[in-house]
């Protein structure tokens, strides 16, 4: 399923190119005209293909220096699909928080925290869960032991994660353990 959403902007030779090359590439695309730029959403999740620079709008790519190969601005409209899908797939918001998988790093406006990869995992775990998670869930799922044997790694590790998350963000509410297991406050 394409996914990748291209809008050309005062590009009309280069739109009339496309369609002649459409089965060739892979991404889809539209051409606007000023009227349906001023109604397009600024957080809008296509890349804008343009020859000036447009205030208020992310995602842009500009061409203002011809002669160009076609080659060269199918490249980079594919870098920028790639950086855009990177970037999206690695920022995750949870509650008011931000995490950021690849710098694995926990912010808010005012605050960044580094975690470990394990303290992601079992935040992004607890935060998918509908209901709170067993500590054997999490030994099972983020760690990955299977046995039944008595450990405390996981409460341990929550117990940390909770003090550094309390020690920066001044939240002792988080990440909360129920009777029934741990569980993440999606609401804050």
């Amino acid at each position: 399923m394409n996914t990748h959403n291209l809008v050309i902007y005062e590009l009309d030779e280069l739109y009339k190119i496309f369609e002649e090359i459409k089965k060739d590439i892979n991404f889809n695309f539209e051409k606007i005209n000023k009227h349906e730029l001023l109604k397009l959403n600024p957080n809008s999740k296509c890349l804008i293909l343009t020859k000036n620079e447009i205030p208020g709008l992310d995602n842009q790519i500009i061409f203002n220096k011809f002669p160009v190969s076609i080659f060269k601005i199918l490249e980079k409209i594919n870098i920028e699909f790639i950086k855009k899908n990177f970037h999206e797939q690695s920022e995750i918001l949870i509650g008011s928080y931000i995490f950021n998988i690849n710098s694995r790093e926990m912010s808010s406006t005012d605050n960044k925290l580094k975690l470990t990869e394990k303290e992601i995992s079992s935040i992004i775990y607890l935060s998918k869960s509908k209901k709170p998670v067993k500590i054997q869930e999490l030994q099972s799922n983020v760690w990955g032991y299977q046995s039944q044997l008595e450990t405390h790694t996981v409460e341990t590790h929550i117990y940390r994660l909770r003090k550094k998350i309390s020690k920066v963000f001044k939240d002792e509410s988080f990440i909360l353990s129920k009777d029934d297991g741990y569980e993440v406050d999606k609401k804050k």
